[in-house]
């Protein structure tokens, strides 16, 4: 197989060059203009897709098919073929659909690269912030190219600032809901970034210290999972928390078991009453 390595530089001039259409793009479209005229909903009514997510991911798989011809690929917008050489590229061309919509600087192209079952490079590039986030297995994870190592701090999980984000389906948004309860008296705080890219990303560098999500895609996880785990951050999948949608956890070292411990207690409805559609994965 390509080494992880060359894989990298491959999807960090991709996402560059997919980041910069964005950027031209965004004075035309912040403002509502494609809210009204551009965006078609795609699993729900809030769920949209742009002119502008087809036009990056076209950009993306054309660039990468040139390289790389015989490798499959998978799009959130559509794009998929086979491929003959063992990796699979998992692109998010818009990370933030909304977000960029109503001109919030919270969004990103994502690009993985995948292999034998598992993300081996992968980058996540916000194109207004000019911020490159960037991993391969084996070899660590870097913010603009300065690299990025989590420690153990020993901050208890009363201290640890979250980050979590919410389905486009009502049902499965108010399933999650009824997690806040229990988890917001029992950490520092909550954060919601509405690109989970970039949110696991922020547990990588620090910003956050833990990160939650159900109903995560691949293309919302497969960069973002190798950058978090090649800076020491642990990343976790569990069922049952919320009814029919898996929910990933990413955390920084030593607050991965509280966290999971915590989360449990909040879907199995402990001290708050019954939670109706919520089953514990205990």
């Amino acid at each position: 197989m390509t080494a992880p390595s060359t894989l990298l530089e491959l999807a960090r001039e991709v996402a560059s060059g997919a980041g910069e259409l964005l950027r031209r793009s965004l004075p035309a479209v912040a403002g509502g203009r494609l809210l009204a005229e551009g965006a078609t909903a795609k699993s729900s009514p809030t769920d949209l897709v742009t002119e502008i997510d087809r036009a990056s991911e076209a950009l993306i798989v054309g660039a990468l098919l040139r390289a790389r011809p015989n490798d499959a690929i998978v799009g959130e917008e559509g794009s998929s073929r086979e491929g003959s050489t063992g990796v699979t590229w998992v692109i998010d061309p818009l990370d933030g659909t909304i977000n960029y919509l109503y001109g919030i600087p919270v969004f990103a192209v994502s690009i993985a690269a995948r292999a034998a079952g598992r993300s081996v490079a992968g980058v996540v590039h916000n194109p207004l912030t000019g911020e490159m986030y960037a991993a391969a297995e084996g070899e660590g994870a870097s913010l603009n190219g300065n690299e990025l190592r989590l420690e153990a701090t020993g901050r208890p999980l009363g201290e640890a600032l979250v980050g979590t984000g919410f389905s486009y389906r009502a049902q499965t948004r108010a399933a999650q809901a009824q997690l806040l309860p229990t988890l917001l008296p029992a950490v520092r705080d909550i954060r919601r970034g509405g690109a989970a890219a970039l949110d696991i990303c922020a547990v990588a560098c620090g910003r956050l210290d833990a990160f939650y999500e159900a109903g995560l895609e691949p293309w919302d996880l497969a960069a973002g999972e190798v950058i978090a785990r090649e800076a020491g951050a642990t990343v976790k999948v569990l069922e049952g928390l919320t009814a029919g949608a898996a929910t990933v956890v990413v955390a920084a070292p030593g607050l991965e078991a509280g966290l999971v411990q915590l989360l449990e207690r909040a879907a199995s409805g402990e001290g708050l009453g019954p939670r109706a559609g919520v089953t514990s994965s205990r």
